[in-house]
């Protein structure tokens, strides 16, 4: 199958177009490199053995995509499936630019939709968040649960899973899967890709593991009053790569046409923030110095999921472990401590 990776150059996209190419995918990627790297698309393509098919553009650019999806046609291999992952994805920032999330989540999802059906493309895959689920009422969080995101990064999530929503029930024959994942962390075990962060890092572990390289001083814990074992925020980490088996496992058991498949991509297990920090240090065999810090504005105390429906619905489960995941984050950053730079 020719499956369209938008965002396909950045963290969790570089390492899902590993998979589908090793599941013997064709794939073609669209990135604007605004927060990512054409360097991983290379090394992507050392891993594989093959040259990633790239498009710099940005998704909201309407023609471009159009030409993207006309050339894929006249070449014998029309874009038969997207799996949507451009956009932008800070908690924190969404707060204080809402109108540039809005823009650049939102209307690349409208633009992306609008070509694909011109194109006769009907078969999306997109990457939504647990975020949807705001505060949630009881955890594990099944997919039934009610959405009420609880900052505007959430609430553009909830904007596009709507938006799919409608399309679905549109009469076209869309297949539309929704993937709400919780937090991905972790590095291809090579350690040759990775999660490579501009400026400074919205998540966790790419933090922790820059002040255990000496990039940083130290990590700030926001809030250690929550109500948890703790005090500090509860989530659920699932590595990197058991998340792209996540997507290449929807892409191939699509749902009928008219009605979404909505599933939790995560562990089902939640870790608190001195956990993960702990675990990392041990892991590492280095200290992890942290100070406590204010609570951030649209942070909830714990977040973890419900994973039956991806278990019984695609045959999928994460199967490595925190521990894993700070062991391969550890071998990404000291191979490379600054990055793709």
């Amino acid at each position: 199958m020719h499956v369209l990776v938008t965002g396909g150059a950045g963290y969790i996209g570089s390492h899902t177009v590993v998979t589908l190419i090793g599941a013997g995918h064709r794939v073609t990627v669209v990135d604007d490199l605004s927060n990512s790297s054409e360097e991983s698309l290379r090394r992507v393509g050392e891993l594989t053995g093959q040259p990633v098919a790239f498009h710099r553009l940005d998704v909201r650019d309407r023609r471009g995509l159009d030409e993207m999806f006309a050339r894929a046609a006249s070449s014998g291999h029309p874009v038969e499936a997207v799996i949507h992952f451009a956009g932008l994805k800070a908690v924190g920032e969404s707060v204080v630019e809402p109108v540039r999330y809005y823009d650049v989540n939102v209307g690349s999802a409208v633009v992306l939709l609008a070509a694909m059906h011109d194109a006769g493309v009907r078969r999306i895959v997109f990457s939504s968040s647990a975020t949807v689920y705001g505060d949630p009422v009881c955890v594990p969080i099944p997919e039934d649960a009610v959405v009420q995101p609880a900052n505007p990064y959430g609430r553009t999530k909830a904007v596009i899973e709507g938006l799919l929503r409608d399309v679905a029930a549109s009469g076209t024959g869309w297949q539309v899967s929704l993937l709400r994942y919780f937090n991905p962390v972790g590095a291809h075990p090579s350690g040759r890709i990775g999660e490579d962060p501009t400026g400074t890092p919205n998540n966790l572990l790419p933090f922790v593991a820059q002040v255990a390289v000496g990039r940083r001083r130290e990590v700030a814990i926001f809030g250690d009053d929550y109500d948890t074992p703790d005090g500090t925020g509860v989530r659920d980490y699932i590595h990197v790569v058991d998340l792209a088996l996540g997507h290449v496992a929807a892409l191939d058991r699509p749902p009928a046409p008219g009605t979404p498949l909505v599933v939790n991509l995560g562990t089902g297990t939640g870790a608190s923030v001195l956990e993960v920090i702990r675990t990392f240090s041990e892991v590492a065999g280095v200290p992890v110095p942290y100070r406590i810090a204010p609570r951030r504005p649209g942070d909830v105390a714990a977040c973890y999921a419900d994973v039956s429906v991806a278990t019984e619905v695609l045959g999928w489960k994460a199967q490595r472990s925190l521990a894993d995941a700070c062991a391969d984050t550890w071998r990404w950053q000291r191979s490379n401590p600054n990055g793709y730079r």
